[in-house]
């Protein structure tokens, strides 16, 4: 029997700059002072998806189809809401600029990107729930891998 090469999500870790990269390249990222942003419970997907563009010709009645405009996500971070997590400051503090974003998997594999938080909400729940907060985080640019796959 073949052995599964699949792994979980515990230990993946997201971290945070207010800096702006030099260069969007690993080098520029890693130059980064980053902030671990604690207590998160879901970091959601993200990476490119593209649009279709189809269009369809009178003389044929088949419908040609094509990647056209990509978007690479949305982060909707989902976390125990803490006021003293640095991390979590930030990104409730977030301005109009871009911040930075790394995210680290238990395997080592890392990602860099830039994205705009575009909303910092406060979750609180019921009697038996823990306080949570969840930030919006939509990517703008793309995606700087240190790996080919999640």
């Amino acid at each position: 029997m073949a052995v599964s090469k699949v792994r979980t999500s515990a230990g993946t870790k997201l971290f945070v700059s207010e800096e702006a990269p030099a260069t969007y390249d690993k080098v520029g990222f890693t130059a980064l002072t980053w902030v671990e942003v604690g207590e998160i419970t879901d970091l959601g997907s993200f990476g490119k998806k593209y649009n279709l563009v189809s269009f369809n010709p009178l003389g044929d009645r088949k419908t040609i189809k094509r990647r056209g405009s990509y978007n690479n996500g949305t982060l909707s971070l989902k976390m125990g809401s803490s006021v003293t997590d640095a991390g979590q400051v930030i990104l409730e503090a977030a301005s109009d600029d871009s911040l930075a974003f790394k995210v680290v998997t238990q395997s080592g594999s890392t990602y860099y990107f830039t994205g705009q938080v575009m909303g910092f909400t406060l979750e609180i729940g019921s009697v038996d729930q823990i306080m949570g907060a969840t930030a919006d985080v939509e990517i703008d640019n793309d995606i700087v891998s240190d790996t080919l796959t999640a």
